[in-house]
């Protein structure tokens, strides 16, 4: 196991306390359920990375987008002579 400190507010460390005394389980395992309950609970698909969009402004069909692509390529070719 790799030890990891966490942090706890005042009011959620003395429930961890009351639920550790009541029911004989150590405040650790408690903690390590959690995280483990919240992993196993996540709405994100696991092992999927979201990859960054942008919106261009205007959506081109793919006949524009062909359109645009070529005239650019024109225009390259042109400046080169």
């Amino acid at each position: 196991m790799i030890k990891t400190t966490v942090y706890l507010p005042e009011d959620l460390e003395v429930r961890l306390d009351a639920e550790s005394s009541a029911t004989g389980i150590s405040k650790a395992e408690l903690i390590r359920r959690g995280v483990a309950m919240l992993l196993e609970n996540a709405e994100r698909p696991k092992g999927t990375v979201r990859l960054p969009v942008f919106d261009s402004g205007r959506p081109l069909t793919p006949e524009a987008m062909d359109d645009t692509v070529y005239a650019h390529i024109k225009e390259r070719g042109a400046a080169r002579r």
